[in-house]
């Protein structure tokens, strides 16, 4: 049975959110992405305490793809050390998990 993941990043403007979203599910390697924001993130960074507004992006994907969805958004990220982090879907609607498991094995799109 194949494993399926929520993976998520945030970015600092919608835009930037934007186009991670879709340079990963064009590619295929996620099948679906939501943007929410802004959000207001409290975080220590670099040894400083620090506040201020992001863009999460969620991402759908199987964990056969993860590595290589990991590696295409370190590659894009804005920020030089982003959170990434996944989280398995524990149980979903089959449907749904079917759509995610069609949707990245597909070929990539142009």
């Amino acid at each position: 049975m194949t494993t399926f993941l929520q993976v998520s990043t945030a970015t600092e403007t919608r835009q930037q959110a934007v186009e991670l979203a879709q340079s990963a599910v064009r590619a295929r390697l996620a099948a679906g992405a939501q943007i929410i924001g802004p959000v207001t993130s409290v975080f220590w960074h670099l040894g400083d305490f620090g506040e201020g507004e992001e863009w999460q992006l969620l991402l759908k994907t199987s964990n056969d793809q993860y590595g290589a969805l990991e590696e295409h958004l370190l590659e894009r990220h804005p920020w030089d050390n982003p959170e990434l982090c996944a989280v398995r879907i524990e149980r979903g609607a089959d449907a749904c998990l079917r759509w995610i498991g069609e949707s990245v094995t597909a070929e990539p799109d142009a």
